[in-house]
């Protein structure tokens, strides 16, 4: 497995635990697992679009060498 989509599934886990987390907190009251849970949603939504923008970069990187076999 690449790790551009190895960090895309754990940014969507760790967004979907953030989530819960989240809404736990809202729930009972909670304000630090709240706090907590918003930011691990952040963290991953950011590890996600980084995998996609390592994705893009690999997969130029790959359309550019299969250009250059062929010359």
């Amino acid at each position: 497995m690449r790790s551009s989509t190895r960090d895309t599934s754990k940014g969507v886990l760790h967004e979907t635990k953030g989530k819960v987390k989240e809404t736990t907190g809202k729930i009972f009251g909670n304000v630090s697992l709240e706090a907590e849970g918003k930011a691990e949603k952040i963290a991953g939504k950011v590890q996600k679009h980084a995998g996609k923008a390592e994705k893009s970069i690999e997969d130029e990187l790959d359309a550019e060498r299969g250009r250059r076999g062929k010359y």
